[in-house]
C-alpha cells in the first residue's frame, strides 16, 4: 500500500464504549464524518495506517481509530464483535451521530456488521476486499481457527499464532513466514508505508481472535447467505483489485450482489496491498454521492 499520512491530523484523542474500553482516535479534514475500519494487525492511529485517510481528509472529517486491543486503545474481556459496533457507535455518536464508514480486508465484515446493527447512524459503507472465500477457488479457514489462535496466545506463543493467520488466513506459504519471522522490516521507499515488523504484529497477536470472530462463516468456502445483513439500508460500495486473486474478487462481487444496495467495482491493476491514490477518487466519488 503507497500514499502518505494527512499532517493535520489531531492529537490523539479518546471515547468511552458502552463497556467502558477506551478507544483510540484521531481525525482529520473537516465535512461528513467517515470512520476508517482497519483489518487484522492493523492500527488506525499509527502514521502509516491513516494513509487513505489522508486524500479523503480534503472533504472530510476522517476517524483513524484503533481496534480494540491494538496500539492505544483498551480490551475488555469477554470479546464479542457486538462489543466492536458499539466502538463504533461511540465514535460516530461523538462526531454528530451519523457517519459513513470504510473497511478494509476483515475490517470490511466489521464495518457491515456495524451498519446492520446501527442502522440510520451509518449513512453509507464503502469496502476495499472483505476476504470472503465463497467457493472452492483456495483453501477455506479451518474450523478451529480461532481456537487455535487463543491457544497460542494463551500459552505464550504470539509468534505461532501470527504465523497461522499468515499461512490459513492469508495463504502465504510456511517457508516464506519462517524468513519473514527473523528478518527486519523492511525499509519503505518514499510515499509508501512502512511494514510492521513481526515483533509489531506479535503485540497483537491476539486480536487475530478477534478478526476470525467478526469473519464468522464467510471464509468457510460456501456461498455468502441470503440475508446475512439484512438490516443494512445504507448505499454500500465494494471494491476490488483487478491484480487480486479470483477468490477475493469473487468474494466481493458476491457480497454486492448480495445487499440490496451493493454496487461492485474493479480498480483496475491493485491488489489487497492496494495504492490509496489510485481508490480514493472512487471512495471520494461514493461518499460524495453518499455521505453527506
Amino acid at each position: 500500500m503507497t500514499g502518505t499520512a494527512d499532517a493535520t491530523r489531531t492529537e490523539l484523542q479518546y471515547v468511552t464504549s458502552k463497556d467502558g474500553t477506551s478507544i483510540a482516535y484521531r481525525t482529520s479534514g473537516s465535512g461528513p464524518v467517515v470512520v476508517m475500519v482497519a483489518g487484522a494487525l492493523g492500527t488506525g492511529t499509527a502514521p502509516a495506517d491513516a494513509a487513505i485517510g489522508a486524500p479523503l481528509a480534503t472533504d472530510h472529517t476522517v476517524i483513524d481509530y484503533d481496534r480494540r486491543g491494538r496500539g492505544h486503545s483498551g480490551d475488555t474481556e469477554p470479546y464479542a464483535v457486538a462489543r466492536e459496533v458499539e466502538d463504533i457507535e461511540a465514535l460516530i455518536d461523538a462526531h454528530g451521530g451519523r457517519a459513513a464508514v470504510f473497511g478494509f480486508s476483515s475490517g470490511a465484515g466489521l464495518a457491515l456488521a456495524a451498519a446492520d446493527a446501527l442502522g440510520a447512524k451509518v449513512g453509507a459503507v464503502a469496502l476495499y476486499e472483505p476476504p470472503f472465500i465463497i467457493d472452492g477457488s483456495r483453501p477455506p479457514l479451518p474450523a478451529d481457527y480461532v481456537e487455535r489462535i487463543r491457544e497460542f496466545v494463551a500459552a505464550g506463543h504470539r509468534g505461532q499464532a501470527v504465523a497461522l493467520f499468515m499461512t490459513e488466513a492469508v495463504g502465504i506459504p510456511a517457508e516464506y513466514v519462517d524468513a519473514m519471522k527473523n528478518a527486519p522490516a523492511p525499509p519503505a521507499a518514499e510515499g509508501e508505508i512502512q511494514p510492521p515488523s513481526w515483533a509489531d504484529m506479535e503485540k497483537i497477536a491476539h486480536t487475530l481472535a478477534y478478526d476470525g470472530l467478526v469473519m464468522g462463516d464467510t471464509m468457510s468456502g460456501k456461498p455468502l447467505p441470503a440475508g446475512l445483513w439484512s438490516g443494512v439500508s445504507a448505499p454500500v460500495l465494494v471494491v476490488g483489485g483487478g491484480e487480486s486473486e479470483a477468490f477475493m474478487r469473487a468474494g466481493a462481487e458476491s457480497a454486492a450482489g448480495l445487499l440490496s444496495s451493493g454496487e461492485y467495482r474493479e480498480l483496475p491493476g491493485q491488489s489487497h496491498q492496494f495504492d490509496p491514490a489510485a481508490l480514493a477518487p472512487v471512495l471520494r466519488e461514493f461518499l460524495a454521492a453518499h455521505a453527506g
